[in-house]
């Protein structure tokens, strides 16, 4: 039984793909049907359809294109590029009886050749006597929303395959001109003939240094510059994914408005003030249906949520869930942090529990943290000092907030949003509790400066200054 029933060959525009399929059409038995899922054509352009299949059917159910390259003769594929029908690697992707090639390219080498075939439009060229020439100028802007697309699309084509546990074909630009590669792509497809030469009916259309073919090299090298091809700016990220939380969400029952809390903090008084506003009990402990349910039930409904300065978020964490061992605290992390990071905390905060003793603690607490966040401890991240980046993102795909306001701003925003929504102009209570020590007393620039690094992925995504701003 052959290994693979189709193929899909993802590449994008001005990396080869032209070349290499029909590389693949030289072997016998293997039918690579261009781009079938190209919004403004089937197949190529002036087609109208692709083994019997309209652009009109194609559209309205990709499955039936797919089924039809599956059932005919052969092996049967097609090439994909990022900005055709998304539905369609959703459908292949995890399939392994569909095999999976990748052809990429430099990317500025593809931004100036499909420069330069939209300003000759000459898209291929199979004579060299009627080769088009021409000088484009590289436009910064352009060029990186043109990397970005190709970018994002490998990144997330890679996470897909890794996800599914499979392996796809990968190869470059510049390996199209080896036999033994194109070979090599015919055994992993299941081909068992072998070509002795390539078909290079296809010309290579822009030859020649690059610099000689754009009007603006001197502009161009410095926009490259400014880029970082190497992630070196890239804030480190080893947070797992998060859950969306929802048992955690808190509607109202005659207001239409759902609190979606981000551990940390603010919970509790939130839920007081919202019950405030209904004069009575609200919803709790959903689920994907009830809340669905509520929603439906909630016309014209407004969801909120409440992000911190994680410095204050984090003293909050320490002293409620960490340091003071009664009610709501994490007991077993609680003796983890003392047996197997060995911080001395107290069994109990009495009055000999002051500011120097404090501001060691919570140092202790920051270096786990720093720790911890980076995947460097074995144990999970809790929810309550978890990135508020990564809490909002679990939260998306069942529910974004309408609202992400900040804690500085709830006495104005709140009495607001809820006689905006038929409820009363409450205001936010004064929450009752205190910390052991007051965060003032921490404030030391060693602190301070520790809580920004850790916490630079909500530093930069929200825009939080040094504390106190």
């Amino acid at each position: 039984m052959p290994r693979f029933d189709c193929f899909i060959l993802f590449a994008d525009m001005r990396t080869g793909s032209n070349f290499l399929e029909t590389n693949l059409n030289a072997f016998a038995g293997v039918t690579c049907h261009g781009e079938v899922f190209n919004p403004h054509f089937v197949g190529y352009p002036n087609r109208s359809d692709c083994l019997g299949i309209s652009r009109a059917v194609r559209d309205a159910d990709p499955g039936r294109m797919l089924a039809a390259l599956r059932a005919a003769p052969g092996l049967n594929g097609f090439r994909f590029f990022h900005d055709h029908d998304a539905r369609v690697p959703e459908a292949l992707i995890a399939d392994p009886r569909c095999a999976k090639i990748v052809l990429g390219r430099n990317p500025l080498d593809s931004y100036v050749s499909w420069k330069i075939a939209r300003a000759t439009d000459q898209w291929k060229l199979t004579d060299v006597r009627r080769r088009r020439q021409q000088r484009i100028r590289f436009d910064p802007e352009e060029f990186l929303r043109f990397w970005e697309g190709m970018k994002q699309f490998r990144l997330r084509l890679l996470r897909r395959l890794q996800d599914s546990g499979q392996a796809a074909f990968w190869l470059d630009y510049e390996d199209l001109r080896a036999l033994e590669v194109i070979n090599g792509l015919a055994a992993f497809l299941g081909v068992q003939e072998r070509r002795g030469a390539l078909d290079d009916s296809l010309k290579v259309q822009n030859p020649g240094p690059l610099e000689d073919k754009v009007e603006n090299p001197e502009e161009m090298r410095a926009a490259l510059a400014r880029l970082d091809p190497f992630g070196l700016d890239r804030v480190p990220d080893f947070e797992p994914g998060r859950g969306p939380r929802v048992p955690g969400f808190i509607g109202g029952r005659r207001v239409p408005l759902l609190f979606l809390p981000v551990p940390g903090g603010t919970e509790v008084d939130l839920a007081a003030w919202l019950e405030a506003v209904e004069g009575g009990a609200v919803e709790r402990d959903f689920n994907r249906r009830r809340l669905r349910d509520w929603q439906a039930g909630h016309p014209g409904h407004r969801s909120f949520t409440v992000i911190r300065h994680p410095l204050p978020r984090l003293h909050e964490v320490f002293c409620r869930k960490i340091l003071d061992p009664g009610p709501g605290h994490l007991p077993e992390m609680r003796r983890i942090l003392v047996n197997r990071f060995g911080m001395k905390l107290p069994d109990s905060l009495g009055p000999g529990y002051g500011a120097e003793a404090h501001r060691a603690l919570f140092r202790d607490f920051l270096e786990f943290l720093k720790a911890n966040l980076a995947g460097q401890t074995g144990l999970r991240i809790d929810a309550h000092w978890a990135s508020q980046a990564a809490v909002l993102e679990g939260m998306a795909p069942v529910l974004s907030p309408d609202l992400v306001l900040r804690e500085e701003e709830l006495p104005e925003m709140l009495p607001a949003l809820a006689q905006r929504l038929g409820g009363q102009a409450v205001p936010l209570p004064v929450t009752a509790w205190r910390p052991p020590v007051p965060l003032e007393a921490v404030l030391e620039p060693e602190i301070i400066a520790r809580v920004e690094e850790i916490c630079q992925r909500d530093m930069l995504a929200f825009g939080f200054g040094r504390w106190p701003g």
